[in-house]
């Protein structure tokens, strides 16, 4: 009959049981053996294995050949089994592709376990008969030496019992299609145990259409200088980088996503464009900036930590005072704005009470200290909204001008503006503003009377809206609805009004005297969210007074204003410092991190107020008491304001700024990081690095001379003064570098002069040193210089004097050994076939050696020439093979 039947499994067999799997699938599928049969029908009785074998014998001829081959599966059949290779089922058939009509009835689990015994034991005697053996006796060696059947059908109903788990294998089968082209992707179908099991999908791969070579079998290796194709020449390095001063190098012209481009960046053309990071002239942001950063710098120390790397330390007295006198008194632009703010909600208060005073009294009286601190901040900052508005309503509306000065909590202003009008009794209200909730109560109750009575149709607008502000309504005030002359419009109190006095009317009357400042701003911040038409969003001032087009476009939604982020740090402590530091809330230039960089100074290095997120714990509040435990100030790394240094350091080098570019570089937190960001910033600007920024570099900021004249030395190699990069280097103590320089630029024409004096100059200092390849490279200098003076003088002394001296005999004959040797690695350090001098070089060399050897020891030569063939023959390195020996 047809049946259904589970797919090759995905296990880590032999391949041997997956041919046979395959073979078992290419055979004619055949009826099973009657004798089968009758035991899937015993499936319950004991029986003895040996009367199923005696059974098997009367079986007709006819079916021999069936039996063969059912016997040529048995072996394949039993490791497909044990690997749940073949078939599984729902109905629990027969692995073998039989029906079993006991295991689909509700028979019991022992039943299930006798029939595969005997499916499994039925195997034995075909074979056994096959061989020639006996079957009984074959049935007791079985037994004796292997398994014996009775355990082999426990354990493998124990396996049976747990569900199996199967996996899909990591190769997928194409059918016209390529790896990278990542289409006609089909599954290898897998094994499971029945329908009702699912597969799992397989695990995404992406596509990969490229794939990296080595340069050796890359297509364009030695085509590096083709400056034709700049794609070509920069094919494995080029990119969209920056460079000096905020120098943007690229293919095509910049564009943003949505823009239309005419040109194409398929060129060979390389631009480099200033990029704009500031949003005022760069004059302007100079002078302001020194002003900042002198300050900085005059309150912070410069240290060494455990690396010995200058570290910037700012103490505790850098807070927002000290920025906030740095500006005077009639100074009301945004810049003194945000740092006297910072002033009022997070500088120290001295409370002035006694030692015996309770916390929880200090912290309220603190509280209301800061809030009224907060209101005298908030009212000098609206002072000139609420002039520009009173020039508006010079002509004669008085209650407009009264509220208008109550916008800006001028409540003596408003009381006097009231009386010189007439109006005492609104004076006398005007009086109580921001009083008990009695007060608000009874002008309440006056709203509502005027409304159900029609009177407030012949009160003016502002009136209505002095009312309302008195009786700390900010809500619209519905007036009285009738038709035609007894209809009354709604009037609005915050209609017209920015954020500022918007949330000053919430801080001044809609909320208590008492309330905190944390109350009064999620008072505004939740009106601002359930009626933004109404209420007016925290916008920097340059998107809520500017009407000239922004140099940079402003993303959606607006940011946030730099004054609001402030309020909301104190008012929030969920708040992020990453939120409230975005460029864009300070100026419209979103590359302009200058006052982002001196408020996280300020609250996290100095006053341990908040820190970035991805710091692990910020630490402790630090007070200007506190003077024993700075050294333990700074925990953990904060990867963000590391990022937030560099970008202000990158602002400063633009401007030309290197002395104060370099000292916020020193705010990195990790040495490493430090360290390679200031010799970076040296090596880009070395040909600034004069005396006068050199004294300021080495002398304030403490920066090693080392880093100085490593990039002075790049710059000296720029520039082709080689000797001058050679002294910068060993003044350095980069003796590796002066050493490969030496070799390489300055020994070959030391040599070409014949000058001996200047080439053992070159490496006597570099002789006491460590240096990579020095025995192969400098060492051979100094040897041929030592030989080209000595010899001769040897040879000189023995020649004259009439007894020999000893010691001068070795000394020469040492020398006579080592010339051979000498000339053999000469090749190797003047290796350079492109430049000329290396090869003018090598064969004086070579001449002078042999000149002085042929004087002292004419037959050595013959020695030598042999020698120097024999051993660039064989490629052999005479000095690596002394050293062996």
């Amino acid at each position: 009959m047809t049946r259904f039947s589970a797919a090759v499994s995905d296990s880590s067999d032999d391949e041997h049981d997956v041919h046979m799997v395959q073979d078992f699938k290419k055979s004619p599928v055949r009826s099973p053996p009657k004798l089968l049969e009758n035991h899937n029908a015993k499936a319950g009785s004991d029986e003895d294995i040996g009367v199923d074998q005696e059974s098997d014998e009367e079986t007709s001829e006819e079916d021999s050949s069936s039996d063969m081959q059912e016997d040529d599966l048995a072996p394949a059949r039993s490791r497909l089994t044990r690997n749940h290779g073949l078939t599984a089922d729902s109905d629990d058939e027969t692995e073998d592709g039989s029906e079993s009509t006991s295991s689909r009835s509700a028979s019991s689990s022992e039943s299930d376990v006798d029939v595969s015994a005997q499916r499994e034991d039925a195997s034995v005697i075909p074979w056994a008969r096959q061989v020639g053996v006996d079957a009984q006796k074959m049935h007791v060696m079985q037994t004796s030496l292997f398994r014996i059947p009775e355990e082999a059908v426990a354990i493998k109903a124990m396996n049976r019992a747990t569900r199996p788990q199967f996996k899909l294998p990591l190769t997928v089968r194409r059918k016209h299609s390529r790896d990278s082209i990542g289409d006609g992707l089909r599954m290898d179908s897998q094994e499971r145990a029945s329908f009702a099991h699912d597969i799992e999908p397989p695990a995404y791969r992406p596509s990969r259409k490229y794939a990296r070579v080595e340069i050796s079998a890359s297509a364009v290796a030695g085509c590096e200088d083709g400056l034709v194709d700049a794609g070509l020449a920069f094919g494995r390095s080029f990119r969209v980088g920056w460079g000096p001063g905020g120098t943007l190098v690229h293919l095509g012209r910049l564009s943003a996503p949505s823009s239309q481009i005419d040109t194409s960046a398929n060129s060979s053309v390389i631009t480099k464009t200033i990029v704009p990071l500031f949003a005022r002239s760069h004059k302007e942001a100079n002078v302001r900036l020194s002003r900042l950063l002198q300050h900085h710098l005059s309150k912070t120390p410069i240290v060494k930590d455990e690396s010995g790397i200058p570290f910037a330390d700012p103490t505790a007295e850098l807070d927002f005072s000290s920025f906030v006198s740095l500006y005077p008194s009639s100074d009301h632009s945004d810049e003194q704005s945000l740092f006297r703010l910072g002033r009022a909600l997070f500088d120290s208060i001295d409370l002035h009470l006694a030692p015996e005073i309770t916390v929880d009294v200090r912290n309220r009286i603190s509280a209301v200290r800061r809030k009224a601190a907060l209101s005298d901040w908030l009212e000098e900052a609206v002072g000139y909204l609420v002039d520009a508005d009173l020039k508006k309503h010079s002509s004669g509306d008085s209650a407009a001008c009264i509220y208008t000065l109550l916008t800006g909590n001028q409540i003596e202003k408003a009381c006097e503006a009231a009386m010189d009008n007439g109006y005492i009794k609104l004076a006398t209200l005007i009086s109580q503003a921001s009083g008990d909730f009695e007060f608000r109560e009874d002008l309440m109750e006056q709203i509502q009377l005027w409304r159900e009575q029609r009177i407030d149709v012949h009160i003016g607008e502002s009136t209505r809206k002095i009312y309302a502000l008195l009786a700390g309504i900010l809500d619209v005030v519905e007036g009285s609805k009738a038709s035609s002359l007894e209809h009354c419009p709604d009037v609005d109190p915050i209609k017209g009004l920015d954020w500022k006095r918007t949330f000053g009317l919430h801080l001044w009357f809609s909320e208590p005297m008492d309330a905190p400042i944390s109350q009064v701003f999620e008072s505004y911040n939740r009106s601002r969210q359930e009626s933004p038409s109404r209420v007016a969003p925290p916008l920097p001032s340059y998107l809520e007074h500017s009407s000239e087009p922004l140099p940079f476009n402003v993303p959606t939604p607006s940011p946030s204003d730099a004054l609001f982020s402030l309020i909301r740090l104190h008012a929030d402590p969920a708040c992020s410092l990453s939120q409230a530091l975005s460029p864009l809330s300070f100026g419209p230039s979103p590359g302009d991190y200058s006052l982002s960089w001196h408020l996280y100074i300020i609250l996290s290095r100095c006053m341990r107020i908040r820190d970035f997120a991805d710091r692990a714990d910020p630490g402790n509040r630090r007070d200007a008491m506190d003077d024993d435990n700075e050294q333990d100030q700074h925990e953990g790394h904060s990867p963000s304001a590391d990022l937030l240094a560099s970008s202000y350091a990158h602002q400063l080098e633009q401007l030309g700024m290197l002395q104060e570019a370099v000292f916020v570089l020193l705010h990195i937190e990790g040495s490493a990081g430090r360290e390679k960001a200031i010799k970076d910033l040296l090596h880009r600007s070395a040909d600034k690095l004069d005396e006068w920024m050199c004294s300021g570099i080495l002398g304030s900021l403490k920066i090693p001379v080392a880093w100085v004249n490593e990039a002075r030395a790049v710059y000296a190699i720029y520039e082709g003064k080689v000797f001058e990069a050679y002294q910068l280097y060993l003044n350095a103590g980069l003796y590796q570098q002066a050493h490969d320089l030496a070799v390489v630029e300055l020994a070959p024409e030391a040599v070409i002069r014949q000058d001996l004096d200047l080439l053992v100059s070159l490496f006597e200092r570099i002789a006491n040193q460590i240096v990579d390849g020095w025995h192969t490279r400098g060492k051979v200098y100094m040897d041929y210089a030592h030989a080209m003076a000595r010899i001769p003088e040897l040879h000189a002394s023995l020649t004259e004097s009439a007894v020999p001296d000893t010691v001068e005999e070795q000394e020469l004959d040492n020398f006579t050994r080592a010339v051979p040797r000498l000339i053999n690695v000469l090749p190797d350090v003047l290796s350079n076939p492109s430049d000329p001098r290396h090869k003018v070089a090598l064969a004086e060399m070579i001449s002078g050696l042999t000149a002085v050897l042929d004087i002292v020891r004419p037959l050595a030569l013959v020695c030598l020439f042999f020698f120097v063939l024999l051993t660039r023959k064989l490629n052999v390195d005479p000095c690596r093979s002394r050293s062996h020996k």
